[in-house]
Protein backbone atom coordinates (compact mmCIF):
# COMPACT_ATOMS: atom_id res chain seq x y z
CA UNK A 1 0.00 0.00 0.00
CA UNK A 2 1.45 3.57 -0.99
CA UNK A 3 2.24 5.72 1.94
CA UNK A 4 0.23 8.82 2.53
CA UNK A 5 1.82 12.31 1.43
CA UNK A 6 1.46 14.73 4.18
CA UNK A 7 2.91 17.65 2.55
CA UNK A 8 5.80 19.00 2.70
CA UNK A 9 8.82 18.58 5.52
CA UNK A 10 8.20 20.85 7.89
CA UNK A 11 12.50 20.70 8.24
CA UNK A 12 13.14 21.72 5.06
CA UNK A 13 14.81 25.10 4.31
CA UNK A 14 13.12 25.67 0.90
CA UNK A 15 10.00 23.46 0.64
CA UNK A 16 9.98 24.59 -2.95
CA UNK A 17 12.89 23.80 -4.48
CA UNK A 18 12.67 25.55 -7.46
CA UNK A 19 11.55 28.92 -5.45
CA UNK A 20 14.81 29.45 -3.80
CA UNK A 21 13.14 32.89 -2.15
CA UNK A 22 10.79 31.39 0.12
CA UNK A 23 11.40 29.36 2.97
CA UNK A 24 10.35 27.50 5.91
CA UNK A 25 11.69 29.86 9.45
CA UNK A 26 11.83 27.00 11.93
CA UNK A 27 14.74 25.40 10.31
CA UNK A 28 16.54 28.81 9.46
CA UNK A 29 16.43 30.60 13.02
CA UNK A 30 18.51 29.52 15.03
CA UNK A 31 18.32 32.15 18.01
CA UNK A 32 17.37 31.61 21.15
CA UNK A 33 14.78 33.76 21.92
CA UNK A 34 13.08 33.38 18.79
CA UNK A 35 10.26 30.57 18.70
CA UNK A 36 8.62 29.66 14.86
CA UNK A 37 6.13 27.16 14.27
CA UNK A 38 6.14 24.44 12.06
CA UNK A 39 5.27 25.61 7.94
CA UNK A 40 5.53 29.92 8.83
CA UNK A 41 7.33 30.56 5.64
CA UNK A 42 9.37 33.75 4.53
CA UNK A 43 8.75 34.60 1.17
CA UNK A 44 11.92 37.19 -0.27
CA UNK A 45 14.01 37.43 -3.24
CA UNK A 46 16.88 37.94 -0.88
CA UNK A 47 16.60 34.84 0.43
CA UNK A 48 15.01 33.49 3.42
CA UNK A 49 18.19 32.95 5.14
CA UNK A 50 18.20 36.54 6.11
CA UNK A 51 15.17 36.34 8.17
CA UNK A 52 17.15 37.49 11.25
CA UNK A 53 19.41 40.25 10.29
CA UNK A 54 16.69 41.57 7.73
CA UNK A 55 13.40 41.49 9.86
CA UNK A 56 14.17 41.41 13.44
CA UNK A 57 15.18 44.69 14.77
CA UNK A 58 16.41 45.98 18.14
CA UNK A 59 16.56 42.72 19.66
CA UNK A 60 19.19 43.10 22.50
CA UNK A 61 20.29 40.15 25.13
CA UNK A 62 20.28 42.20 27.92
CA UNK A 63 16.34 43.04 27.39
CA UNK A 64 15.07 39.69 27.04
CA UNK A 65 12.16 39.83 25.16
CA UNK A 66 11.07 37.39 22.66
CA UNK A 67 9.61 36.63 19.20
CA UNK A 68 7.23 33.84 18.94
CA UNK A 69 5.51 33.05 15.89
CA UNK A 70 3.11 30.10 14.91
CA UNK A 71 2.56 27.73 12.63
CA UNK A 72 1.29 28.24 9.04
CA UNK A 73 2.38 31.72 9.05
CA UNK A 74 2.99 33.28 5.56
CA UNK A 75 5.44 36.40 5.96
CA UNK A 76 6.06 38.89 2.85
CA UNK A 77 9.59 40.45 2.02
CA UNK A 78 10.54 43.53 4.16
CA UNK A 79 8.12 42.70 7.17
CA UNK A 80 9.82 43.87 10.27
CA UNK A 81 9.59 42.90 14.21
CA UNK A 82 10.72 46.03 16.22
CA UNK A 83 11.82 44.65 19.26
CA UNK A 84 12.07 46.39 22.92
CA UNK A 85 16.02 47.59 22.24
CA UNK A 86 14.67 50.08 19.79
CA UNK A 87 12.83 51.76 23.09
CA UNK A 88 14.17 54.60 24.56
CA UNK A 89 13.91 55.65 28.26
CA UNK A 90 11.34 58.80 28.62
CA UNK A 91 11.47 59.71 32.52
CA UNK A 92 14.78 61.48 31.92
CA UNK A 93 15.57 64.55 30.70
CA UNK A 94 17.03 63.66 28.14
CA UNK A 95 16.22 60.33 25.72
CA UNK A 96 19.90 59.87 24.80
CA UNK A 97 21.25 56.74 25.45
CA UNK A 98 24.46 57.93 27.03
CA UNK A 99 25.51 54.49 28.75
CA UNK A 100 25.79 52.59 25.75
CA UNK A 101 28.56 54.25 24.60
CA UNK A 102 30.57 53.96 27.57
CA UNK A 103 34.26 55.90 27.66
CA UNK A 104 32.88 57.76 30.83
CA UNK A 105 28.96 57.45 30.70
CA UNK A 106 28.70 54.18 31.73
CA UNK A 107 25.45 54.03 34.32
CA UNK A 108 25.86 50.96 36.26
CA UNK A 109 21.96 51.84 37.25
CA UNK A 110 20.30 51.55 34.21
CA UNK A 111 17.29 49.72 33.85
CA UNK A 112 17.26 49.08 29.76
CA UNK A 113 14.42 46.31 30.55
CA UNK A 114 12.49 48.97 32.46
CA UNK A 115 10.34 50.23 28.89
CA UNK A 116 9.90 47.21 27.44
CA UNK A 117 6.29 46.16 26.55
CA UNK A 118 6.66 42.26 26.54
CA UNK A 119 7.38 39.44 23.66
CA UNK A 120 5.63 39.85 20.17
CA UNK A 121 3.69 36.99 19.87
CA UNK A 122 1.89 36.11 16.56
CA UNK A 123 -0.51 33.59 16.33
CA UNK A 124 -1.14 30.65 14.19
CA UNK A 125 -2.38 30.78 10.37
CA UNK A 126 -1.54 34.52 10.13
CA UNK A 127 -0.60 36.67 7.34
CA UNK A 128 1.74 39.40 7.22
CA UNK A 129 2.16 41.61 4.03
CA UNK A 130 5.17 43.00 2.12
CA UNK A 131 7.29 45.66 4.50
CA UNK A 132 4.23 45.59 7.79
CA UNK A 133 6.14 47.00 10.72
CA UNK A 134 4.96 45.44 14.20
CA UNK A 135 6.12 47.14 17.02
CA UNK A 136 7.32 45.94 20.59
CA UNK A 137 4.59 44.02 22.26
CA UNK A 138 2.28 43.36 20.12
CA UNK A 139 -0.20 40.23 20.18
CA UNK A 140 -1.51 39.33 16.63
CA UNK A 141 -4.58 36.76 17.11
CA UNK A 142 -4.52 33.44 14.81
CA UNK A 143 -5.84 33.90 11.21
CA UNK A 144 -5.39 37.58 11.16
CA UNK A 145 -4.11 39.54 8.08
CA UNK A 146 -1.92 42.49 8.34
CA UNK A 147 -1.86 44.97 5.23
CA UNK A 148 1.18 45.50 3.13
CA UNK A 149 3.02 48.67 4.99
CA UNK A 150 0.96 48.38 8.15
CA UNK A 151 2.26 49.84 11.24
CA UNK A 152 0.73 47.49 13.83
CA UNK A 153 1.21 49.42 17.25
CA UNK A 154 -1.95 47.80 19.29
CA UNK A 155 -2.96 44.31 19.34
CA UNK A 156 -4.82 42.75 16.65
CA UNK A 157 -7.57 40.27 17.70
CA UNK A 158 -8.09 36.64 15.77
CA UNK A 159 -9.35 36.58 11.73
CA UNK A 160 -9.10 40.56 11.71
CA UNK A 161 -7.77 42.41 8.60
CA UNK A 162 -5.85 45.26 9.76
CA UNK A 163 -4.67 47.68 7.30
CA UNK A 164 -2.62 51.57 7.31
CA UNK A 165 -0.62 53.47 10.03
CA UNK A 166 -1.48 53.22 12.12
CA UNK A 167 -3.06 49.74 12.00
CA UNK A 168 -6.43 49.70 12.26
CA UNK A 169 -8.99 46.71 12.19
CA UNK A 170 -11.02 47.40 8.60
CA UNK A 171 -12.82 44.45 9.18
CA UNK A 172 -12.89 40.92 9.89
CA UNK A 173 -12.70 37.58 7.88
CA UNK A 174 -15.66 36.06 8.88
CA UNK A 175 -18.71 36.69 11.26
CA UNK A 176 -18.53 36.53 14.94
CA UNK A 177 -19.32 32.89 15.52
CA UNK A 178 -18.06 30.94 12.96
CA UNK A 179 -14.68 33.13 14.27
CA UNK A 180 -15.15 31.68 17.64
CA UNK A 181 -15.99 27.94 16.27
CA UNK A 182 -12.60 28.28 14.22
CA UNK A 183 -11.00 29.37 17.21
CA UNK A 184 -12.36 26.24 19.21
CA UNK A 185 -11.31 23.89 16.44
CA UNK A 186 -7.78 25.04 15.89
CA UNK A 187 -7.25 22.64 13.24
CA UNK A 188 -3.41 24.13 13.07
CA UNK A 189 -2.36 22.49 16.12
CA UNK A 190 -3.73 19.25 14.78
CA UNK A 191 -1.03 16.88 13.63
CA UNK A 192 -0.40 17.01 9.89
CA UNK A 193 -1.51 13.97 9.32
CA UNK A 194 -4.91 15.20 10.69
CA UNK A 195 -4.67 18.00 8.73
CA UNK A 196 -3.90 16.58 5.89
CA UNK A 197 -6.72 14.73 5.62
CA UNK A 198 -9.43 18.00 6.42
CA UNK A 199 -7.66 19.92 3.33
CA UNK A 200 -10.81 19.69 1.55
CA UNK A 201 -12.97 21.09 4.61
CA UNK A 202 -10.31 23.50 5.35
CA UNK A 203 -10.56 25.28 1.86
CA UNK A 204 -13.84 25.10 1.35
CA UNK A 205 -15.00 26.30 4.77
CA UNK A 206 -16.89 23.61 5.87
CA UNK A 207 -16.85 24.15 9.92
CA UNK A 208 -19.28 21.53 10.65
CA UNK A 209 -17.14 18.57 9.04
CA UNK A 210 -14.20 20.07 10.90
CA UNK A 211 -15.99 20.00 14.32
CA UNK A 212 -17.29 16.49 13.62
CA UNK A 213 -13.70 15.66 13.14
CA UNK A 214 -12.55 17.09 15.50
CA UNK A 215 -14.46 15.09 17.98
CA UNK A 216 -14.07 11.72 16.95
Amino acid sequence: MPVQKTGPDPASIHPLPDVVQIGFLKPIVDHSRIDVGDYTYYDDPAGPEHFVDRCVRYHFEHIGDRLIIGRFCAIAAGAEFIMNGANHLMDRLSTYPFEIFGQGWEDETVDYAKGSRGDIVIGNDVWIGTGATIMPGVKIGDGAVIGAKAVVAKDIPAFAVAAGNPAEIRKYRFPAETIDRLVAIAWWNWPVEKITRNLPAIRTGDIASLERFQRK
